[in-house]
């Protein structure tokens, strides 16, 4: 009978405007995955590459893990967001320790800015039509 070769994986969530990135960190060489695309390919943005790396650029650990990520919905911006914490969220289960330095830099806390919804009577969420005094 063949003996399963368990590999270590550390997960994490992450959450932003309307994306959702599922993260996996896997030990490796720091090859980093999104859809199944290179991050340099997927991301036209090189900000929003050095904007998710951030958690790992904390720890020191970029050349520690590789990151397998799918993310849904939304744009790139809130796409980046969400891995950024996903990231981070995984990098927590893989040591405590870095807990402190992530928290510092603000890394763990999901931000919860999202568009405002339109009201009635306005063109958007706050613009009210043109006043016609005439």
């Amino acid at each position: 009978m063949a003996t399963k070769k368990k590999t270590v994986q550390y997960i994490g969530l992450g959450r932003r405007k309307s994306s959702t990135a599922r993260v996996i960190l896997t030990p490796g060489s720091g090859k980093i995955l999104v859809n199944g695309t290179d991050v340099d390919a997927y991301m036209p943005f090189p900000t929003l590459v050095m904007d998710l790396k951030q958690p790992l650029a904390l720890t020191s650990t970029q050349e520690h893990f590789d990151i397998a990520v799918n993310v849904v919905g939304g744009g790139f911006s809130g796409q980046a967001g969400a891995i950024r914490l996903g990231i981070a969220r995984a990098l927590l289960d893989a040591s405590v320790d870095y807990r402190a330095v992530l928290k510092k830099a603000g890394m763990l806390t999901r931000d919860a800015r999202a568009k405002e919804r339109k009201k009635y009577g306005l063109k958007s969420a706050r613009r009210a039509p043109q006043f016609s005094k005439r």
